[in-house]
């Protein structure tokens, strides 16, 4: 059977993009167990509510939900469990040094399978007021109106 190859989505958190500026991205990789990944494969998980904390040279990854597999059994996983996160000490460092600063998250953007592994987008975020997210609506508004007419107009 050949390897898999590309890059699936599973999930991606809009909201984080909405309700952040988000500042600098990481690529890292997620300790699972073997249930979680089969559930990841049928494609259900959620990272509405997930973060991610530096806990001395670890990083982890928290309220990330990925339901109980359908056909597990006693080996069945809990679904909002802790999940270490593999990053370089390197990049560890930079986003230990970088939350240090108040008003820094770290948040997860999307989830999917690269080459047949998971991994995990995390950005480093600030967080946006109201006004920010109304002009970045209104921005995107406007966007989508000009492609609109600039469509209606060479047909």
């Amino acid at each position: 059977m050949p390897r898999e190859t590309g890059r699936k989505v599973i999930a991606q958190n809009k909201r984080a993009r909405h309700d952040y500026h988000v500042e600098d991205t990481f690529e890292a990789g997620l300790v699972l167990q073997g249930t979680e990944v089969k559930s990841l494969r049928e494609g259900r998980a959620s990272l509405v509510d997930g973060y991610a904390t530096i806990d001395g040279n670890e990083a982890w990854l928290l309220n990330v939900h990925i339901p109980e597999y359908s056909q597990g059994t006693w080996t069945n996983h809990a679904a909002r469990r802790k999940r270490k996160l593999l990053l370089h000490r390197k990049e560890i460092a930079k986003l230990a040094a970088q939350t240090k600063e108040g008003g820094l998250t770290i948040v997860p953007l999307s989830l999917y399978f690269k080459d047949g592994r998971a991994k995990v987008e995390i950005g480093i975020a600030r967080g946006k007021k109201d006004w920010d997210k109304r002009q970045s609506l209104a921005e995107a508004q406007a966007k989508r109106e000009m492609a609109r007419a600039l469509r209606h107009r060479n047909r």
